[in-house]
């Protein structure tokens, strides 16, 4: 039976009055077929991305049974927490650790979040104080479980969430440390976007003869996405981006690029410009990173600028348009890149830049979605040239940067044109064809 309401699940009278207090009424798909077997005690696989409300639907259910299992955390509190919920990176531990927080604020659950990046000793009084639920990095927890600043063997519910992440930053091996202190009998939760061998292997391993709940929404948000793309030099990339940027109707705007250095670049190039952006990825510190998304999330920087680490599991709402920098080296990455907007029904645009030697990766980009990208401006002559290399990513930002306007004057087809009153082809292909005025109305 689906249920239409979150009323319908049974769930505790003080969840019920938080979920009414953010005008939760009606469930996701993925929370109308997770929650009635979760609360049954079911194992579970989901494959499902951020943007489902995947957290909500396994929120809900542990802090159901929690509270009803063992009543509320008082003085007597267990120091061994009953709830593990595995996160790949800072930003979605602390997203989770929210949610948490407000589906439970009615609740005598006590809670905390721990990550790496910063000074473990609050986290350590946090567990010290006891704790019911922890979100937290598989690798600042290992680091605490071997200082014996806590220990599993109370564990009831776990849940791996983007499992598929974890394996590509190389967590798995800690996860697995991880589990193998835990009791064997508990509730295991697996959620992945993708299912690569060895996480169909981990999930075997984990789960006692699970629901399995397929949500995949890229596959219908992608059919919203208006997806184009420009044909450009390296070098002229940051000048189309500044001039894109100029239509107020990009209003919210995540910018993707391959790697650190550039995301930097990225956004130091656009503030000069008078653009307000911010850059995010691994090597800020965990307190730049919180507020560079506060200043993204309130509106107050109009771009974020990200790596696709860095980006995962950060869901903020209202995004209007993804501009692909540079193309990602994975295809499936750009279905995860564009599906931060066309959210919650919403329409989207995703623009990107395809320099010659990033041709190789939109060919698999294109076979990956079944469809062609919409080309502003010219398109590409000769044959595709040979991927970029592991190196050439990196960018060599000094010598593109100090020759970007000679080199984007040799892209355009029509650059004897003068550049003030009549525009180039290109230009003209773009303000007729491009963001500018499919957004404006």
């Amino acid at each position: 039976m689906t249920h239409t309401n979150f009323s319908g699940f049974g769930l505790a009278d003080p969840i019920q009055r938080a979920l009414l207090a953010r005008n939760h009424v009606t469930p996701t798909p993925i929370q109308a077929q997770a929650i009635p077997e979760l609360l049954k005690g079911r194992d579970m696989l989901g494959i499902a991305q951020t943007g489902t409300g995947k957290t909500a639907a396994f929120a809900l259910p542990i802090l159901h049974q929690l509270s009803r299992n063992h009543g509320h955390s008082g003085a007597n509190a267990p120091r061994s927490p009953r709830a593990l919920i595995l996160a790949p990176t800072r930003e979605l531990a602390i997203q989770i650790g929210e949610e948490f927080h407000a589906y439970g604020k009615n609740l005598h659950l006590r809670q905390t979040v721990i990550f790496g990046g910063v000074s473990q000793k609050p986290q350590c009084n946090a567990l010290a104080r006891g704790v019911d639920i922890v979100i937290a990095t598989p690798g600042r927890l290992l680091d605490l479980m071997n200082q014996r600043q806590l220990v599993m063997s109370a564990i009831e519910h776990l849940v791996l969430d983007e499992a598929d992440r974890m394996l590509d930053m190389g967590f798995i091996r800690d996860v697995r440390k991880i589990i193998q202190t835990m009791p064997k009998k508990r509730q295991s939760l697996l959620f992945s976007a993708t299912m690569p061998g060895e996480i169909s292997n981990l999930s075997g391993e984990l789960l006692s003869d699970p629901i399995r709940v397929e949500v995949t929404p890229q596959a219908t948000p992608i059919e919203r996405i208006e997806q184009s793309i420009y044909h450009i030099e390296a070098g002229g990339k940051i000048g189309l981006l500044s001039d894109i940027m100029n239509n107020p109707a990009l209003s919210r705007v995540i910018v993707f690029t391959r790697t650190k250095h550039r995301a930097n670049h990225v956004a130091e190039k656009l503030g000069k410009s008078g653009i307000d952006a911010e850059a995010i990825h691994g090597n800020k510190s965990q307190g730049a990173r919180q507020r560079a998304l506060k200043r993204f999330r309130d509106g107050h920087a109009r771009v974020l600028v990200a790596t696709d680490i860095a980006a995962r599991g950060i869901d903020v709402t209202g995004i209007t348009h993804v501009i692909n920098f540079e193309l990602p080296n994975e295809p499936e990455s750009y279905v995860h890149r564009i599906g931060r907007t066309a959210r919650a029904g919403a329409g989207g645009e995703a623009v990107s830049f395809c320099e010659p030697a990033e041709r190789a990766y939109l060919r698999d980009i294109e076979r990956l979605i079944q469809r062609r990208l919409t080309v502003i401006g010219d398109e590409p002559t000769g044959p595709i040239p040979k991927a970029l290399g592991n190196g050439r990513g990196n960018g060599g930002g000094k010598g593109r940067g100090q020759g970007r306007n000679k080199e984007r004057n040799k892209a355009p087809s029509n650059t004897n044109k003068p550049r003030n009153g009549q525009q180039p082809k290109r230009r003209q292909g773009r303000n007729r064809k491009g963001p500018s005025q499919r957004n404006a109305a």
